[in-house]
């Protein structure tokens, strides 16, 4: 009789010279070097997060900044930065709450690693995606910025696109839960 069959895969019961010995498999991290342990979390990923949430604390910083002005803030803006600043809807500043609020807590949830991090930076990618579309296909800011002024929004898009892929990436890898 094949006793393997008859118990789960995780118990072997072996019979041995009338002593019963129980072999537990445990987690392999205890027998595995760093190399093969899927689960260790590299350094470069507490860096990169840390910097994403610096990143991101600073958008929540001009954000609350750009909600906050006072008219000797804008009396101090040019022309067009004050008719782009007056002309812009609610719903973009929204989304601009939602990207950088989003983000700065999706970042903070990776250093604690936390799944639900993948969720809201996509939410924040989201928001990114709205507000950088309407900067960039709706707003009269390319006409007053000029080609220069796309490199900061296009950099902002290409960082929350990453981040979205770090997390879905160490959600896969195990790295967060």
């Amino acid at each position: 009789m094949d006793l393997q069959s008859n118990v789960p895969e995780t118990m072997i019961y072996l019979l041995k010279y009338g002593k019963i010995i129980i072999q537990i498999n445990q987690y392999k991290e205890t027998n595995m070097s760093e190399e093969e342990n899927t689960n260790t979390i590299p350094t470069w990923f507490w860096i990169v997060t840390a910097i994403a949430l610096i990143w991101n604390i600073m958008g929540v910083g001009a954000f609350i900044q750009q909600m906050s002005i006072t008219p000797e803030g804008m009396a101090a803006m040019s022309e067009a930065d004050q008719e782009i600043y007056r002309s812009t809807p609610s719903w973009v500043n929204w989304a601009f709450a939602v990207a950088v609020f989003g983000g700065a807590f999706g970042c903070l949830l990776l250093i604690l690693k936390k799944a639900i991090a993948k969720i809201l930076l996509i939410v924040s990618f989201i928001g990114v995606i709205i507000q950088m579309g309407y900067f960039f296909l709706i707003s009269k800011a390319m006409d007053g910025f000029g080609p220069g002024g796309a490199i900061m929004p296009a950099m902002i898009i290409v960082i929350a696109a990453a981040l979205v892929w770090l997390a879905i990436s160490a959600k896969n890898k195990g790295w967060i839960e």
